[in-house]
């Protein structure tokens, strides 16, 4: 296995990052998730503007958005598979010990991982804890991803895929590594980017695609919604037909089923969209 580390191509099992990287002590980066089908990405531009708005928002130097692109256009030459997670991470790179940045600049890792096509329907839980639609990170796609491990292993003990959290108004919000629809007499919500949800590349098609309305919806919604749905780069558009101990009848449901079938259609068109 290749990866791409700081300006060129290294194997994966001799690559090394310095422990003193602020990406490691403090969680000081940000990266970016692509899916890689038979060695082609989808959606990069948007994946690497993202990042691009990320770093802005840490305060991290502006990523040589070309070097990116000639970093995944390698990995995958080198790594060849079906379908693949291709990590993007962006750190601020050798720093001291505290929260102040060294000034040796950052680091760069593009790395590609095999992965599997996700089932048409999934189970989901909420957990106690909140997301900060105002803390600093909010709305940055950041290394700092503790919360979610933690609330991930959550939904493992539950038997689910994952977990959605509310706000801090109560308000639903998104899960650990998905946003969250919801359909309502017909018609598909999902949370607003206030409510301090990430821009997910996925849950943007999908806006864009089915014309879903951002609505606030209160946490409860879940126990009422006629049908839901999780949207991210690797499930794409995935039915939920459990959250909690609330079963769904028949997922995905016909409004779920069109916006995946809509999704299919639409990405497979363009991969580039």
């Amino acid at each position: 296995m290749k990866l791409w580390l700081d300006g060129g191509l290294q194997d994966a099992a001799s690559a090394r990052v310095s422990v003193f990287d602020h990406g490691l002590t403090v969680g000081d980066g940000i990266f970016e998730t692509v899916k890689a089908v038979d060695g082609r990405t989808f959606a990069l531009t948007r994946h690497l503007d993202r990042l691009a708005r990320s770093a802005r928002g840490l305060g991290l130097p502006e990523p040589d958005l070309d070097e990116v692109r000639r970093a995944c256009a390698a990995v995958l030459e080198a790594n060849p598979m079906p379908l693949g997670r291709l990590r993007i991470t962006y750190t601020g790179g050798h720093g001291p010990l505290g929260s102040d940045r060294g000034d040796r600049g950052p680091t760069l890792v593009v790395a590609l991982g095999e992965s599997t096509r996700r089932p048409d329907s999934t189970a989901v839980v909420t957990v106690p804890w909140t997301r900060n639609e105002r803390g600093a990170l909010t709305g940055l796609k950041t290394t700092s991803y503790a919360e979610n491990v933690v609330a991930l292993a959550r939904a493992h003990e539950h038997g689910a895929t994952e977990a959605l959290f509310p706000n801090t108004a109560g308000l639903l919000c998104e899960g650990t590594g998905s946003n969250v629809f919801v359909v309502l007499d017909g018609e598909i919500h999902t949370p607003p980017l206030a409510s301090g949800c990430l821009a997910g590349i996925t849950r943007e098609l999908t806006v864009e695609w089915t014309g879903a309305k951002e609505t606030d919806l209160p946490l409860d919604v879940l126990e009422r919604a006629d049908e839901i749905f999780l949207t991210s780069t690797l499930r794409d558009v995935q039915a939920v037909h459990r959250v909690d101990t609330r079963e769904l009848p028949g997922p995905p449901g016909p409004v779920t089923a069109k916006a995946m079938r809509i999704f299919q259609e639409r990405a497979g068109d363009d991969l580039d969209p």
